[in-house]
């Protein structure tokens, strides 16, 4: 009996190895958008974090006086040279202000707070108790509040 010998792959192991290579592009593919989620939210944190750093320097420029309740910023003077988002949106920064009663009083942030994270809010006499503003006494006192993309929401940071 003589057995011929050949060389190569079967049907099988080219579709197992296809099958394989499939799913690792199947995950490379669904965690790629995640990823680029989490990536803009850092830049907007990021973003979140300059804007502090500004006004605090705002503060000590003016005297212990925060902008003026109403007012609408230029995100490029105050957030990045460009004044946009990771998406490339212009960021929308304005002035509100934290009161005795509540810091919703003058904004309510589950209406006027942009879904596409380019709404920025500089909260006068607020600060941030888990994620959430609260009135702050002092005269000094800011928040910042805006949007992430991701699970988390709504993103606050406070100079207090």
């Amino acid at each position: 009996m003589s057995t011929k010998s050949k060389s190569g792959f079967t049907i099988i192991e080219v579709v197992l190895v296809l099958a394989i290579a499939g799913l690792i592009f199947l995950m490379v593919f669904i965690a790629l958008p995640n990823m680029q989620r989490s990536q803009r939210d850092t830049q907007r944190r990021n973003d979140y974090s300059a804007l502090s750093a500004n006004i605090t320097q705002y503060i000590t420029n003016n005297n212990g006086s925060l902008p003026a309740t109403g007012a609408t910023l230029a995100a490029n003077k105050y957030i990045n040279e460009t004044g946009e988002d990771p998406d490339g949106n212009t960021y929308i920064l304005e002035v509100v202000e934290c009161t005795t009663s509540g810091c919703t009083a003058n904004f309510d942030t589950s209406k006027n707070i942009r879904e596409d994270g380019t709404q920025v809010f500089l909260v006068r006499h607020g600060g941030c108790n888990g994620g959430a503003l609260e009135y702050v006494k002092s005269n000094r006192a800011f928040a910042i509040y805006g949007q992430l993309e991701t699970g988390e929401g709504s993103y606050c940071q406070s100079n207090s």
